[in-house]
């Protein structure tokens, strides 16, 4: 049987592709742009006919798509959301079980590199719904945004169905599908989820101005989500022969590739190409990297690999925090309850760790609350996701400075010099009071 053929036997309406899908199951789906909006839309009505009564979700970070269809509050006796990155429409619902004694979001810490493999070792996916790009004339989808856990736990699933929207992104690197590889096609071509970026301020250029001098020329960067990395982005465009070698890639990383900053020729791995595992962003970003030879998306398992990211040479990591002690625990992911997810950042510390003149800088501002509260602290109060042995750079918007290496005393006046300086009196108090100083 030809591609096209295979294609018609396999095309359904989404009502008929989510009957494949058995009661009391195991999915999981897309992230994020991945996320399959008419497959989610046509299981929530499946779930309320009474079809699914048990449904256990396996995923990352999906957002409106999800918190709209089988993740709404009335569904959660029957839906169980298994999370390990929230979104805050995930925290709002989470939040609404809570004030009702009830548990509705389980969250599963695990290391982003790690995900696809843990899934795969400890769980039976009944199925996986993902939105591709159409299939070619050679019968091959394509992943586009996102190949982070899709392109390994597409193919561990019993069944996998495909969402083909035609404004999905066709993507270099290891994003093919092969029609045979599939189960269930269905077909809703709308405008992709757009993330704007956030916009720069004053303050997020001001911790730019600490960071950029941290990178030589020649350097391969990793940058995280928001303002400060794209602040740094932005004025990182007189440098020379940079790579990229990013967990995401941002719209703030494309106007720094279009600027001829980067040319990944002195990468020491994937030289020539900018490597990523999913891409958040508008449809300038979506694009700029459908059809080019030189964007490759290859699975997190790769791409966040620690012992992958070690080989890089000069490789440099950006990434935030909520608060750092003065020990140099970070926490990064939690603000009274589960605010985001470990996600990669641990990977990519851990692996500069190893780089050869790497350099890992955890940047933010200085206070949180609108100035009300300090983000260095004497002691964690919640969550470790970074521990005080990985940490070498920290920046905010009064300077930047290296823990690796220094004590607890050198650590705890480092990081004091570094914040507000509202709050360095009391910090000092502080740290005599606990005989860090």
């Amino acid at each position: 049987m030809d591609n096209n053929a295979l294609y018609k036997k396999k095309q359904l309406t989404p009502e008929e592709a989510v009957n494949l899908i058995p009661d009391d199951s195991v999915i999981s789906i897309g992230m994020r742009t991945a996320s399959p909006p008419a497959l989610l839309s046509a299981l929530e009505k499946h779930i309320r006919n009474g079809f699914i009564t048990h449904l256990k979700v396996y995923y990352m970070r999906c957002g409106k798509v999800a918190t709209e269809t089988i993740f709404q509050e009335d569904l959660m006796d029957r839906v169980r959301p298994y999370s390990s990155m929230l979104t805050k429409d995930e925290v709002k619902l989470a939040n609404a079980g809570f004030s009702k004694g009830e548990k509705y979001i389980n969250y599963v810490p695990i290391s982003f590199s790690r995900y696809p493999q843990i899934i795969r070792e400890q769980l039976k996916i009944d199925a996986f719904l993902v939105t591709v790009a159409p299939m070619d004339k050679h019968g091959y989808f394509n992943f586009g945004t996102n190949g982070d856990y899709a392109i390994e736990l597409s193919r561990h699933a019993n069944r996998l169905i495909v969402e083909v929207n035609e404004n999905m992104p066709r993507t270099a690197g290891a994003t093919l599908l092969h029609i045979s590889e599939v189960d269930a096609i269905v077909e809703n071509n709308m405008e992709l989820a757009e993330e704007s970026p956030k916009e720069i301020t004053d303050l997020d250029r001001k911790i730019g101005d600490y960071i950029v001098p941290l990178i030589p020329d020649g350097a391969t960067i990793q940058m995280g989500i928001g303002a400060i990395p794209n602040a740094v982005c932005e004025q990182l465009t007189k440098k020379k022969d940079l790579g990229i070698h990013t967990e995401v890639i941002t719209p703030g990383m494309i106007k720094l590739i279009k600027s001829g900053a980067v040319t990944n020729a002195r990468k020491t791995i994937n030289p020539h190409v900018s490597v990523f595992t999913f891409a958040a962003g508008d449809k300038e970003l979506f694009d700029f990297i459908d059809g080019n030879p030189s964007m490759f998306c290859l699975p997190v398992s790769y791409v966040n690999e620690p012992q992958i990211i070690a080989q890089i040479d000069n490789m440099i990591s950006v990434n935030s925090f909520i608060e750092i002690d003065f020990s140099g625990q970070v926490n990064a992911e939690f603000i009274g309850h589960q605010f985001s997810g470990v996600g990669g950042q641990l990977d990519f510390v851990r692996g500069v760790y190893y780089s050869k003149n790497g350099k890992t800088i955890l940047a933010s501002s200085s206070t949180a609350q609108r100035g009300k509260t300090s983000r260095i602290v004497p002691r964690l109060k919640s969550i470790t996701t970074d521990s005080r042995l990985d940490i070498d750079y920290v920046v905010t918007e009064y300077g930047s400075c290296r823990l690796m290496g220094k004590s607890t005393t050198e650590r705890t006046l480092a990081l004091i010099e570094i914040a507000h300086p509202k709050f360095r009196k009391s910090l000092l108090e502080q740290a005599k009071e606990q005989n860090f100083i």
